[in-house]
Protein backbone atom coordinates (compact mmCIF):
# COMPACT_ATOMS: atom_id res chain seq x y z
CA UNK A 1 0.00 0.00 0.00
CA UNK A 2 1.24 3.64 -0.55
CA UNK A 3 2.21 5.78 1.87
CA UNK A 4 0.65 8.75 0.21
CA UNK A 5 -3.37 8.92 -0.59
CA UNK A 6 -3.21 9.28 -4.54
CA UNK A 7 -5.41 12.46 -3.92
CA UNK A 8 -2.77 14.31 -2.32
CA UNK A 9 0.40 13.02 -4.79
CA UNK A 10 0.90 16.74 -6.29
CA UNK A 11 0.89 18.14 -2.92
CA UNK A 12 3.20 15.95 -0.97
CA UNK A 13 5.80 15.87 -4.15
CA UNK A 14 5.34 19.28 -5.06
CA UNK A 15 8.60 20.12 -2.86
CA UNK A 16 10.58 17.97 -5.12
CA UNK A 17 9.40 19.71 -8.03
CA UNK A 18 9.54 22.77 -6.47
CA UNK A 19 13.27 21.99 -5.99
CA UNK A 20 14.49 21.06 -9.32
CA UNK A 21 12.25 23.02 -11.73
CA UNK A 22 13.46 23.57 -15.49
CA UNK A 23 16.92 22.22 -14.09
CA UNK A 24 18.69 21.46 -17.05
CA UNK A 25 19.64 17.71 -17.51
CA UNK A 26 23.10 17.06 -16.36
CA UNK A 27 24.38 15.80 -20.29
CA UNK A 28 25.91 18.91 -21.52
CA UNK A 29 24.00 19.90 -25.20
CA UNK A 30 23.48 23.05 -26.63
CA UNK A 31 20.63 21.90 -29.40
CA UNK A 32 17.76 19.85 -29.97
CA UNK A 33 20.42 17.89 -32.22
CA UNK A 34 23.15 17.40 -29.87
CA UNK A 35 20.27 16.05 -27.02
CA UNK A 36 18.92 13.62 -29.45
CA UNK A 37 22.67 12.08 -30.44
CA UNK A 38 23.67 12.31 -26.37
CA UNK A 39 20.69 10.69 -25.30
CA UNK A 40 20.96 8.02 -27.43
CA UNK A 41 24.50 7.64 -26.47
CA UNK A 42 23.79 7.67 -22.91
CA UNK A 43 22.22 4.63 -22.80
CA UNK A 44 24.05 2.39 -20.44
CA UNK A 45 26.51 4.34 -19.77
CA UNK A 46 26.71 8.16 -17.34
CA UNK A 47 26.20 11.31 -18.40
CA UNK A 48 30.19 12.16 -17.32
CA UNK A 49 31.77 10.06 -20.22
CA UNK A 50 29.20 11.09 -22.99
CA UNK A 51 29.60 14.67 -22.30
CA UNK A 52 33.43 13.78 -22.29
CA UNK A 53 33.60 12.59 -25.64
CA UNK A 54 30.84 14.86 -27.42
CA UNK A 55 32.75 18.30 -27.85
CA UNK A 56 35.43 16.42 -30.56
CA UNK A 57 31.76 14.29 -32.23
CA UNK A 58 30.03 17.57 -32.55
CA UNK A 59 32.90 19.26 -33.78
CA UNK A 60 33.62 16.51 -36.85
CA UNK A 61 29.81 16.28 -37.03
CA UNK A 62 27.54 19.52 -35.89
CA UNK A 63 24.20 18.29 -37.41
CA UNK A 64 21.96 15.82 -38.85
CA UNK A 65 23.22 16.95 -42.79
CA UNK A 66 26.62 15.90 -42.32
CA UNK A 67 26.02 13.03 -39.29
CA UNK A 68 24.35 11.70 -42.43
CA UNK A 69 27.13 11.40 -44.64
CA UNK A 70 29.36 9.42 -41.89
CA UNK A 71 30.10 5.76 -42.08
CA UNK A 72 30.52 3.60 -38.98
CA UNK A 73 34.26 3.73 -39.04
CA UNK A 74 34.53 7.51 -39.83
CA UNK A 75 32.24 7.84 -36.12
CA UNK A 76 33.90 4.93 -34.38
CA UNK A 77 37.15 7.11 -33.70
CA UNK A 78 34.56 9.35 -31.86
CA UNK A 79 32.60 6.91 -29.97
CA UNK A 80 35.02 4.40 -28.99
CA UNK A 81 35.07 4.89 -25.39
CA UNK A 82 30.87 4.64 -24.99
CA UNK A 83 29.29 1.37 -24.29
CA UNK A 84 27.70 -0.29 -27.47
CA UNK A 85 29.64 1.91 -29.95
CA UNK A 86 28.99 0.36 -32.18
CA UNK A 87 25.43 -0.50 -32.31
CA UNK A 88 24.77 3.13 -31.49
CA UNK A 89 26.84 4.06 -34.40
CA UNK A 90 24.49 2.47 -36.23
CA UNK A 91 21.20 3.66 -34.69
CA UNK A 92 22.70 7.33 -35.13
CA UNK A 93 23.69 7.45 -38.93
CA UNK A 94 20.44 5.58 -39.95
CA UNK A 95 18.24 8.53 -37.74
CA UNK A 96 20.50 11.22 -39.50
CA UNK A 97 19.72 9.82 -43.51
CA UNK A 98 16.11 9.18 -42.21
CA UNK A 99 15.66 12.73 -40.60
CA UNK A 100 18.55 14.55 -43.01
CA UNK A 101 18.04 17.82 -41.06
CA UNK A 102 17.67 19.28 -37.66
CA UNK A 103 14.21 21.15 -38.47
CA UNK A 104 13.06 17.25 -38.89
CA UNK A 105 13.58 15.91 -35.32
CA UNK A 106 10.58 14.84 -33.98
CA UNK A 107 9.85 15.75 -30.12
CA UNK A 108 6.25 13.69 -29.75
CA UNK A 109 6.83 10.29 -28.02
CA UNK A 110 5.56 8.15 -30.99
CA UNK A 111 7.95 9.64 -33.15
CA UNK A 112 10.88 9.43 -31.26
CA UNK A 113 10.33 5.95 -29.78
CA UNK A 114 9.83 5.32 -33.93
CA UNK A 115 13.71 5.85 -34.57
CA UNK A 116 16.00 3.49 -33.27
CA UNK A 117 18.18 3.73 -30.15
CA UNK A 118 15.17 5.87 -28.53
CA UNK A 119 13.28 4.69 -26.01
CA UNK A 120 10.65 5.57 -23.78
CA UNK A 121 12.57 7.04 -21.48
CA UNK A 122 15.13 9.23 -23.62
CA UNK A 123 12.27 10.16 -25.78
CA UNK A 124 10.48 11.60 -22.31
CA UNK A 125 13.55 12.88 -21.60
CA UNK A 126 14.15 14.91 -24.97
CA UNK A 127 10.21 16.39 -24.69
CA UNK A 128 11.26 17.61 -20.98
CA UNK A 129 13.93 19.70 -21.99
CA UNK A 130 12.15 20.82 -25.45
CA UNK A 131 9.83 21.99 -23.04
CA UNK A 132 6.86 20.31 -24.88
CA UNK A 133 3.61 18.38 -23.22
CA UNK A 134 4.34 15.69 -21.49
CA UNK A 135 2.90 12.20 -22.61
CA UNK A 136 4.74 10.33 -20.41
CA UNK A 137 7.37 10.46 -17.29
CA UNK A 138 11.31 10.32 -17.41
CA UNK A 139 12.19 7.18 -15.26
CA UNK A 140 15.92 6.31 -15.43
CA UNK A 141 17.23 4.40 -12.94
CA UNK A 142 17.55 6.87 -10.37
CA UNK A 143 14.19 7.33 -10.60
CA UNK A 144 13.59 3.40 -10.89
CA UNK A 145 15.20 3.29 -7.48
CA UNK A 146 14.01 6.41 -5.57
CA UNK A 147 10.22 6.30 -6.69
CA UNK A 148 9.61 2.75 -4.88
CA UNK A 149 11.86 3.64 -1.85
CA UNK A 150 9.90 6.91 -0.78
CA UNK A 151 6.79 5.03 -1.58
CA UNK A 152 5.10 5.84 -4.59
CA UNK A 153 4.69 2.46 -6.40
CA UNK A 154 5.60 -0.88 -5.97
CA UNK A 155 9.22 -1.85 -6.57
CA UNK A 156 10.78 -3.23 -10.54
CA UNK A 157 13.39 -3.54 -12.21
CA UNK A 158 11.87 -2.53 -15.38
CA UNK A 159 11.72 1.03 -16.61
CA UNK A 160 8.83 0.69 -18.69
CA UNK A 161 6.82 -0.85 -15.86
CA UNK A 162 7.51 2.27 -13.35
CA UNK A 163 6.85 4.48 -15.79
CA UNK A 164 3.37 2.83 -16.21
CA UNK A 165 2.88 2.55 -12.42
CA UNK A 166 3.67 6.16 -11.92
CA UNK A 167 1.77 7.65 -14.68
CA UNK A 168 -1.14 5.62 -12.82
CA UNK A 169 -0.58 7.34 -9.17
CA UNK A 170 0.41 10.39 -10.46
CA UNK A 171 -1.94 13.57 -11.83
CA UNK A 172 -0.55 14.30 -15.66
CA UNK A 173 0.17 17.62 -14.66
CA UNK A 174 2.95 16.67 -12.87
CA UNK A 175 4.28 14.16 -15.56
CA UNK A 176 6.56 17.12 -17.07
CA UNK A 177 8.74 17.67 -13.94
CA UNK A 178 8.23 14.75 -11.54
CA UNK A 179 10.44 12.30 -13.40
CA UNK A 180 13.50 14.67 -13.81
CA UNK A 181 12.96 15.90 -10.20
CA UNK A 182 13.05 12.54 -8.85
CA UNK A 183 16.18 11.57 -10.88
CA UNK A 184 17.92 14.54 -9.41
CA UNK A 185 17.01 14.11 -5.84
CA UNK A 186 18.40 10.70 -6.48
CA UNK A 187 21.26 11.79 -7.85
CA UNK A 188 21.66 14.17 -5.11
CA UNK A 189 20.08 13.39 -2.15
CA UNK A 190 18.30 9.99 -1.95
CA UNK A 191 21.90 8.16 -2.85
CA UNK A 192 21.87 3.87 -3.26
CA UNK A 193 23.43 4.23 0.21
CA UNK A 194 23.89 6.34 3.16
CA UNK A 195 21.11 8.50 1.51
CA UNK A 196 21.08 12.44 3.11
CA UNK A 197 17.67 11.95 4.02
CA UNK A 198 17.82 15.29 6.78
CA UNK A 199 18.31 16.79 3.76
CA UNK A 200 15.44 15.75 1.93
CA UNK A 201 12.64 17.92 0.57
CA UNK A 202 10.00 15.51 2.05
CA UNK A 203 11.49 13.57 4.64
CA UNK A 204 8.42 13.64 6.78
CA UNK A 205 6.34 11.79 4.01
CA UNK A 206 9.02 9.55 2.86
CA UNK A 207 8.29 5.28 3.71
CA UNK A 208 12.32 4.89 3.54
CA UNK A 209 12.98 5.68 6.94
CA UNK A 210 10.36 2.95 8.54
CA UNK A 211 12.55 0.53 6.74
CA UNK A 212 15.55 1.32 8.32
CA UNK A 213 14.01 1.08 11.67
Amino acid sequence: MNLFDSNNWDAKLQPVIDLYRGKKHPLAYENLYQLLVMVLLSAQDSDANINKIAPPLFEKYPNLTQLASATLESLYPFVSKIRNFNTKSGWLIEIAQILKKDDNIPTTLPELTALKGIGRKSANVIMREMKVPAEGIIADLHVIRVAPRIGVIQESKDGNKVEKQLMEVLPKNIWGEIGMALSFLGRETCRPTNPKCNNCPIQNDCQYPLKTI
